[in-house]
C-alpha cells in the first residue's frame, strides 16, 4: 500500500557533523493523520503489542476487547484454561462479535446479529437455519475453517501479547532487545513480575500522538524541570541523563532515600528475586512500540499505550506488588502516588507539545541534546518500519 509519507529526516551527519545537536521527526511525523495510519498497517498490525494482564481474564469465559491498529482483537480465556485471541469479527457477515469492552460468557460466543455462535476456542459450533452445516456436496464443513480467525498471542511478565502479523517476529527478539539495557538478559527475570498482582491501575486518556509519550519516556532532560518528586527520590536525574542511558546500573536512590515513595519515605520490603545489586535503584526499558516497564526494588511500574488517533493515546498503567503485600492492607498509596504524579507531569508536557507539531516552525523538527541522542534510534526505527 503507497501513501503519502512525510520526507525522510535530516540525520546528524546532514545537519552539522561537528555539531552536538541531532535532528528530530519533523512535525507531520506527530500530526498527519496519513502517517498515523500507515503507522496503524506497517508497526501496530506487524509488531508484538501487550494487549491485557492475564490475570485480567483468569475465568473460563472472560475476554477483552482490545484495540490493534485497525482490528478490534477479542481475547478470551477457554474452558481448557488456554488464553487465545482472534478477531473480533462473525464469520458470517462481519459484525463486530463482541460490543462490550470487556466481560464474561457462560459457554460460547454469540453474534448479536444473526446468532452464529462460536466455541471459546473459535470453532463454529451453530448457526440458525442451517441444519447439519454441509457444503454444497452434502458433507459437513470445517468448523474451524468457518470459525473465529485467530491471532497470535504469547505471554510474558504476567501479560499476554499478539501479534496480527501472518509471520509473527521471533518474540525471543523484543525480549532481547527490550532487555538490553539492563545489561543482563536474566535481570528482568529476578522481580518476578508475572506472579505479582495490580494492587492500582490508572487509565490515562492523552490528547498527544504515542510517538512524543515514549520519547518524553526515554529521556530525562526535562526531570529536573517538570519532575521535583522523582528527582527527590532519583538525584542523579537532576543531570538530565535518562536510567535507559546508563545500562546496567540504572540510576541510585538518593542517600538520604528511604524507598521509591512520594516524600522518599519508606516503601516496602524488596521482591524475594532481586539482587543486592538492583536494590536501592531504579530501572526503565522500552518495549517497542508501546510499553514502558519501571523497575524499582519493592514494585514494578507498567505502561501500556493504546494509540487511538495521530493526537489521542490511551495508556493503562498498573502498579504490581506481591499478593502477601496487598493481602495484609497495607497502605500502598505513597508507593503509587510518585509514579501518578510523574506520568501527569508527562502527559501535560506531550499535551503541551502536540498543537507545536502542525506549526510552521517545527516542519523540519527539532534537535536532540547529547543526553537525548538515544531518541534518535527510536526515531530511525519508525522511518525504518514506514519507508519511503
Amino acid at each position: 500500500m503507497t501513501r503519502n509519507l512525510p520526507p525522510r529526516p535530516a540525520t546528524a551527519a546532514t545537519v552539522n557533523p561537528s555539531s552536538a545537536l541531532h535532528a528530530t521527526l519533523g512535525g507531520d511525523y506527530y500530526a498527519n493523520p496519513a502517517v498515523f495510519a500507515a503507522e496503524q498497517e506497517r508497526i501496530f498490525e506487524a509488531t508484538w503489542i501487550c494487549a491485557v494482564r492475564t490475570a485480567d481474564l483468569a475465568l473460563a469465559g472472560q475476554f477483552k476487547k482490545v484495540q490493534v491498529g485497525r482490528e478490534s482483537v477479542l481475547l478470551v480465556r477457554g474452558r481448557d484454561g488456554l488464553l487465545r485471541a482472534f478477531l473480533n469479527i462473525c464469520r458470517h457477515r462481519g459484525a463486530q462479535l463482541c460490543v462490550e469492552a470487556h466481560g464474561q460468557v457462560r459457554r460460547n460466543l454469540r453474534c448479536p446479529y444473526h446468532a452464529w455462535t462460536y466455541a471459546l476456542d473459535g470453532k463454529l459450533v451453530a448457526a440458525p437455519n442451517l441444519g447439519s452445516l454441509t457444503d454444497g456436496d452434502g458433507a459437513p464443513i470445517d468448523r474451524y475453517q468457518f470459525g473465529l480467525v485467530p491471532v497470535a498471542l504469547t505471554e510474558w511478565l504476567g501479560y499476554a501479547w499478539v501479534c496480527l502479523s501472518d509471520a509473527p517476529p521471533p518474540f525471543e527478539d523484543v525480549v532481547a532487545e527490550a532487555t538490553r539495557t539492563l545489561g543482563d538478559s536474566d535481570a528482568i527475570n529476578r522481580y518476578g513480575i508475572g506472579g505479582l498482582d495490580v494492587g492500582r491501575r490508572i487509565v490515562y486518556d492523552v490528547a498527544a500522538n504515542w510517538k512524543l509519550i515514549v520519547e518524553n519516556f526515554m529521556e530525562c532532560y526535562h526531570c529536573s524541570s517538570i519532575h521535583p518528586e522523582l528527582v527527590g527520590v532519583l538525584p542523579e536525574f537532576s543531570r538530565g541523563t535518562a536510567a535507559q542511558a546508563n545500562v546496567g546500573r540504572g540510576a541510585e536512590f538518593g542517600s538520604e532515600v528511604n524507598g521509591f515513595t512520594v516524600d522518599g519515605s519508606e516503601g516496602f520490603e524488596r521482591l524475594p528475586g532481586i539482587t543486592d545489586e538492583q536494590d536501592r535503584r531504579y530501572y526503565a526499558i522500552t518495549v517497542k512500540p508501546t510499553v514502558f516497564i519501571n523497575l524499582v526494588p519493592d514494585h514494578i511500574i507498567f505502561h501500556r499505550m493504546f494509540p487511538v488517533a495521530v493526537d489521542r493515546t490511551v495508556i493503562e498503567c498498573d502498579w504490581l506488588y506481591t499478593a502477601d503485600l496487598l493481602a495484609s492492607g497495607r497502605d500502598i498509596s505513597r508507593s503509587v502516588e510518585l509514579f501518578h504524579r510523574v506520568n501527569e507531569q508527562d502527559f501535560a508536557a506531550c499535551e503541551r507539545t502536540q498543537p507545536a507539531m502542525s506549526s510552521r516552525a517545527y516542519r523540519n523538527g527539532g534537535v536532540l541534546v547529547p543526553t537525548e541522542h538515544h531518541i534518535g534510534e527510536f526515531q530511525e526505527w519508525v522511518v525504518s518500519r514506514l519507508g519511503e
